[in-house]
């Protein structure tokens, strides 16, 4: 079976479970709990002889030749078994739970996984299938799925600029569904389409990697924290199917919040959008059922300020997760750039204590989040030697008379071709300004107000033209961003405010 047949098959049998209330989120749960015990099966056989780990009796030989109530009865039992289980095995059926009610359905599902022999399946065809499921579970308003799934066009320029090593350890402190890692991943291995149809003018050359590297790539290299369940669940097979990690073992993605504790390793980069929300909070439910929102503190004694904001924390954990030469391109929403009081105080200190060097001006209407505005925030780390390590920042405008959208006109990686050549990752330090691409000096930056970097220069042609206005679903759009926006700032306006209790 080919890849489009293959895809075309499994995309047919999510839409039969959708006509259940199946949607993709429960949809993708269940083919990686199946999945993994098929690719477990196949690496327990000749040639591989493996020990799965896997307890006799609640494996794929156990579900395979069952149907009906049967095979419902032995499928809970084996997601129970499981869930107990260390390592990776646990991980993967942390809290799993059977969301495929019909066990017809159930039982051609099983059997659709058996037909086909995955483990020597090409790792492209197998990513592209499970990636392709991600990306439908994000368009998905209705499910949230969104908020954890960075535009690929996006990370693929991260990557691109950042340029990891073979040996280099990389981490995201937020990873979602993995798209950095798997991105970093296929510039280290060459693997990827976007590398065989853009590599000419990225300058890509794909590196040799020994055979002590190609260990440390798959078991070393990448290092994650993802909080949901579900989330990191679906980030470990997509790692996986990739060629990432390992059937047993430790999970590389950690089930914890990251802003918790001082990290317990130093990388060499770190690649991530932080989950947006200003606010880090957390609920509590009082006798009477009512629910409150308390910020959420995280005292640390290696951030510079203490702060209820998610990004500021997520910026300072960042900066000490970085080794004395790491690197970081970091996804960051406008408020990061501007807001005053523990803002103000962290940005000078990131400019003081790393070489901040380049801001991208993102776009609105790339992220299924409504009405974000964000920046790419691209940071060395330095010596602690009490120098100032910023000598300035270059900004990229791709804001301005720019208009995308997630179905129309969806962002490409042809669409930051020009930012990743004024970027020069060959060379950052010989650059050339243009009309989007312009230096700021550290002075200039630090003696604005609040020390803010939201910079912008270009003039908005639309304001002047009203023949270049446009199209009316994208105008529609971003009314519909900028009034989320404003929703949200309000939003975080009266969770701020003090309660006072009811008369």
């Amino acid at each position: 079976m080919n890849t489009s047949t293959l895809i075309q098959k499994v995309w047919n049998f999510c839409h039969t479970l959708r006509d259940d209330g199946v949607g993709y989120g429960d949809y993708l749960e269940q083919l990686t709990y199946l999945l993994f015990l098929k690719m477990a099966d196949e690496y327990a056989q000749p040639p591989y002889q493996r020990d799965t780990r896997i307890p006799k009796g609640y494996d794929w030989a156990a579900l395979r030749p069952l149907s009906g109530r049967p095979l419902e009865d032995q499928y809970l039992a084996t997601l129970h078994k499981l869930s107990d289980q260390p390592g990776m095995l646990g991980a993967i059926f942390f809290k799993a739970q059977n969301k495929i009610q019909d066990p017809a359905k159930l039982s051609r599902l099983v059997q659709m996984i058996d037909e086909q022999s995955w483990v020597g399946m090409d790792a492209d065809m197998k990513g592209d299938l499970y990636e392709g499921l991600l990306q439908k579970n994000a368009e998905d308003t209705k499910s949230g799925a969104g908020q954890y799934f960075t535009p690929r066009a996006l990370i693929q320029a991260m990557v691109a600029c950042m340029r990891p090593k073979p040996g280099q350890t990389i981490a995201d402190p937020a990873c979602g569904t993995g798209g950095f890692f798997l991105a970093a991943n296929e510039w280290l291995t060459g693997t990827g389409p976007w590398l065989r149809e853009h590599g000419d003018w990225l300058g890509y050359e794909k590196p040799r990697l020994t055979r002590p590297q190609q260990h440390f790539l798959r078991d070393e290299t990448f290092h994650g924290n993802e909080i949901v369940p579900g989330t990191r669940r679906m980030c470990l097979m997509n790692l996986m199917l990739h060629g990432v990690g390992d059937l047993v073992g430790e999970p590389s993605v950690e089930r914890a919040d990251a802003l918790i504790a001082e990290p317990r390793m130093a990388v060499d980069l770190v690649l991530a959008n932080p989950p947006f929300g200003k606010k880090s909070s957390m609920t509590i439910t009082n006798e009477e059922g009512e629910e409150d929102r308390d910020a959420l503190l995280y005292e640390r004694q290696d951030f510079w300020q203490t702060t209820s904001n998610k990004q500021l924390n997520f910026l300072q954990h960042i900066v000490s997760m970085l080794n004395v030469r790491g690197r970081a391109a970091v996804v960051l929403p406008d408020n990061v750039l501007f807001e005053g009081g523990a803002g103000e105080k962290i940005r000078r200190k990131l400019l003081e204590t790393c070489d901040v060097h380049t801001i991208l001006r993102l776009p609105t209407g790339i992220f299924y989040a409504q009405g974000v505005k964000a920046n790419v925030v691209f940071f060395d780390n330095a010596p602690k030697d009490g120098h100032v390590h910023t000598k300035g920042v270059w900004f990229y405008d791709l804001r301005t008379n720019q208009h995308f959208t997630l179905k129309t006109r969806p962002l490409r990686l042809p669409d930051l071709q020009d930012f990743i050549r004024c970027y020069n990752p060959a060379n950052r330090h010989e650059r050339v300004a243009t009309e989007c691409f312009k230096f700021y000096a550290y002075d200039e930056l630090v003696t604005r107000d609040k020390a803010s970097l939201d910079v912008f220069w270009l003039k908005d042609a639309s304001l002047d033209n009203l023949d270049d206005l446009p199209p009316p679903d994208v105008l529609q759009l971003e009314i519909i961003e900028h009034l989320e926006a404003a929703l949200t700032a309000f939003r975080e306006v009266a969770a701020a405010l003090p309660r006072f209790p009811r008369t």
